[in-house]
């Protein structure tokens, strides 16, 4: 029963959330194994099954199913730029929307008043072709009326002028009435041209504004379908990435049955010993390579958001050595879930050590390792974005600082 317990607890959540992943992201395939009679559902019971016959079976699928989880881990970065970028456009498109509209409003109150000026003119208009068609119609009435008198009739009022000055002042009086006829007609006309060129200028500015409006109008909607594009493609990266989340809390998961597994161990390994048989000296470096992460809280490199760090990340070349931080027995070794292929050492006093995503193992559960001994090696199994040792230190458990004793 610890045998199947140790092998399956952890690994298999992780596995069937990313095996649910999978199926969404575009070029991702997941190994068909189901025999026939099985659908593609039970496809993790068929992994379950496997895990609790052969840890050498399980291994060659978890490498399978570690090709596949690399694959998620560069769509989820894939989906990060994306989304990234389409929040980026939306913000352009949406600040586009509103200068446009600002520009249809203020189009919309040029027309208004344009419209208000029209109105007025063609009112001024009316009114100076009815003053211009009077004066007209008495003008050429009174030159008919002179037109239509006798020549000596016509001569009259002239002749019955008492002297010369009178006979000339009267002449006079009569070209100036029609010289003053003839030039309020043409002011009357010079006036109305003038108002209907403005009118025509006002209606041509009116025409154009409204043809702009139309412009902008059919602007905005295009900005407006190409913003609702954009908002579409954002919830559906986010739906993606809320499920990339809930592997990442599968993974939390891990960490607490790791911790449970090694409590139970440490529980046995005392009732049979008694007493603890190490010491709980200083540990060397279990890796040759730089501190790329430490200890605590820090933003997770694949999934983007704050979360626990439970131990030290060493970078180095794939296939670089991993050594034993300090001498025990190995608690266990094999594949563990996010850690990809893991190592746990027992140092005794409730003391362990584990070294995650390798790529090659070279001890089994049970043997006794030495400080500074071969033990595995750099990779990038399980959840990783690339080769690094991720080293932990833990006390009944419970994850700690493994600065404290290096």
């Amino acid at each position: 029963m610890r045998l199947t317990f140790r092998k399956t607890i952890g690994w298999c959540g992780v596995w069937f959330s990313l095996l649910l992943i999978s199926f969404w992201t575009t070029g991702l395939a997941v190994p068909s194994r189901a025999a026939p009679g099985y659908s593609n559902s039970s496809l993790v019971d068929i992994y379950l099954a496997e895990a609790t016959e052969s840890i050498e079976d399980l291994q060659q699928q978890q490498k399978t199913i570690d090709q596949t989880r690399s694959g998620v881990q560069q769509e989820q970065e894939r989906l990060q730029t994306q989304e990234q970028s389409a929040q980026e456009q939306l913000g352009g498109l949406q600040t586009r929307i509103q200068a446009t509209a600002a520009q249809i409003a203020e189009n919309e109150q040029k027309l208004e008043e344009a419209n208000g000026r029209l109105k007025d003119l063609q009112k001024k208009l009316a009114v100076a072709e009815a003053t211009y068609q009077d004066k007209q119609f008495s003008t050429v009435a009174r030159l008919r009326y002179w037109q239509r008198q006798k020549g000596n009739q016509g001569w009259a009022v002239l002749l019955q002028s008492e002297n010369l000055n009178e006979f000339l002042d009267r002449r006079y009086q009569l070209r100036l009435m029609y010289q003053a006829d003839r030039k309020i007609l043409a002011e009357l006309r010079q006036d109305a041209d003038d108002l209907e060129k403005q009118r025509r200028g006002v209606e041509s500015q009116k025409n154009q504004i409204a043809l702009i409006t139309q412009e902008l109008q059919t602007q905005k909607a295009d900005y407006q379908a190409q913003a609702k594009t954009q908002q579409d493609l954002i919830k559906r990266l986010q739906a993606d990435r809320r499920a990339l989340e809930a592997a990442e809390e599968q993974l939390a998961k891990d960490s607490e049955n790791l911790a449970a597994l090694i409590q139970q161990r440490l529980a046995e390994q005392a009732r049979q010993n008694k007493t603890a048989p190490y010491s709980t000296g200083a540990m060397g470096y279990p890796s040759g390579g730089i501190i790329t992460s430490g200890f605590g809280y820090r933003v997770h490199p694949v999934l983007g958001y704050s979360r626990f760090h439970a131990g030290l990340d060493f970078g180095a070349d794939y296939g670089s050595p991993i050594w034993a931080a300090k001498g025990g027995v190995v608690l266990f070794a094999g594949w563990y879930g996010g850690y990809g292929q893991a190592v746990i050492v027992d140092h005794g006093s409730g003391i362990t050590t584990l070294y995650g995503h390798a790529s090659e193992l070279y001890v089994s559960e049970g043997q006794t390792v030495q400080r500074g001994q071969l033990i595995a090696a750099i990779g990038s199994t399980g959840l990783s974005t690339g080769p690094h040792l991720h080293f932990e230190v833990r006390a009944s458990g419970e994850p700690i600082d493994p600065l404290n004793y290096l």
